[in-house]
């Protein structure tokens, strides 16, 4: 379920003091409810997931013609990434994040590089030629006595091709893309919680 703005900008995430100048594209309620401590459990199941296997056929050929018109298009050239085109977020962050972000080794397909993890708050970073973006995952209450998890999307377009590819793809990212993988990501997140809570 998307949800307002202020559901990511009211709460004390450090993303605010390190993406100042992003704009805030999306905020999600993810379907993975849970208590208090669901944070890793989320974590984990996030980094197992596979959008191209698990997602229906309609988003699966959407998400891969995508990554063939960007490599057509040059899109996803190296230089036009992070370290290139854009600095990386990682050197924002405070000293002790920053060393944790160099020796951190990411596992899972999703197309984020870590920037760092705290206790309830997670942030990747993605950039190419239209973009640079930050995926940022949260567990908060849900307000009716339990918690879930919570994305949001932070992006900074590059120039006017980034804002006319950001306005060309909102409809795909919300009618497919998004209902997709939130549905992928429901049913790990049963497996994965009930896993995680009947272990001896």
């Amino acid at each position: 379920m998307r949800l307002a703005s202020t559901a990511h900008t009211t709460q004390p995430w450090l993303i605010h003091e390190i993406a100042p100048d992003f704009r805030l594209e999306d905020v999600w309620a993810l379907p993975t409810p849970g208590g208090p401590d669901g944070f890793p459990t989320l974590v984990a199941v996030l980094q197992g997931s596979d959008f191209e296997r698990d997602a229906p056929p309609a988003a699966r050929l959407l998400w891969r013609l995508r990554w063939k018109l960007g490599s057509l298009l040059g899109l996803d050239r190296s230089r036009d990434g992070l370290g290139d085109r854009v600095a990386s977020l990682r050197d924002r962050l405070p000293a002790d994040l920053q060393e944790a972000a160099r020796t951190h080794h990411e596992e899972g397909r999703l197309p984020f590089t870590f920037l760092y993890e705290r206790d309830n708050e997670r942030a990747g970073e993605i950039a190419n030629r239209t973009m640079h973006g930050v995926m940022h995952l949260s567990w908060v209450p849900d307000g009716e006595g339990g918690w879930r998890g919570q994305m949001a999307i932070l992006v900074k377009p590059n120039g006017r091709l980034g804002t006319l590819y950001m306005a060309a793809i909102k409809p795909f990212r919300y009618l497919i893309v998004y209902p997709a993988m939130l549905r992928s990501w429901e049913r790990r997140w049963e497996h994965q919680w009930e896993h995680a809570t009947t272990k001896p």
